[in-house]
């Protein structure tokens, strides 16, 4: 199978790039408004960038229904701060309720029933239920395609304070069995990465 990706439409390429690039962390964003109406969303293209300066980065796509900006961004380019919330499976059905196209003035913490707690560094809350937080400073957003569904931008943060639950902070690493994140795949499908794993050492 051969497919030239300028013949795609949006949808399309999506669900090759979701099929493809797989598992992936989720990163579980809360933000907030110039006002304070605090808003919780989910995103699986998520990754590092850099450890000196520590850097993280996630990508919003524009919404499939109206191509706008989703509330996460517009909260992230007024406030320049946000926290990624990492996922385990003890509350991932509250996180897909935070994945609903809510109205803005809608606070997802309300609505999933997750619970806010105060941030070290920065104003947006973090997710109670979540074991660790990234505390994170907007450095940059660069933004891709036109303004319309299937267009997506790079959020790029510095990470500025985290926490991690105490029990899972061995060493100076985190214990990932104890941590227990998810990892999503194509459509509906969420996987445990740790459920089968194997070593292999750099070479």
């Amino acid at each position: 199978m051969e497919i030239k990706t300028d013949s795609l439409e949006w949808k399309d390429a999506y669900k090759l790039l979701q099929g493809s690039v797989l598992p992936r962390p989720i990163a579980f964003v809360s933000s907030q408004d110039e006002k304070g109406t605090t808003n919780l969303a989910p995103f699986s293209f998520f990754t590092v960038i850099s450890a000196n300066p520590m850097m993280v980065c996630f990508s919003p796509m524009r919404r499939g229904t109206d191509g706008a900006k989703k509330d996460t961004l517009n909260n992230i380019e007024a406030t320049k701060q946000f926290v990624i919330n990492i996922v385990s499976e003890d509350f991932v059905q509250q996180m897909n309720d935070c994945a609903t196209e809510f109205p803005a003035d809608v606070d997802e913490f309300k609505a999933s029933g997750l619970t806010k707690t105060e941030s070290a560094a920065v104003k947006p809350p973090r997710v109670r239920e979540s074991k660790v937080h990234l505390e994170c400073e907007l450095d940059q957003v660069l933004h891709f395609g036109q303004d319309e569904a299937g267009a997506g931008s790079l959020v790029i943060g510095k990470v500025v304070h985290v926490h991690v639950e105490d029990d899972l902070y061995e060493n100076g690493r985190i214990n990932s069995e104890k941590l227990n994140p998810v990892g999503r795949l194509a459509g509906a499908t969420y996987t445990l990465p740790l459920a089968k794993t194997f070593e292999l050492q750099r070479k």
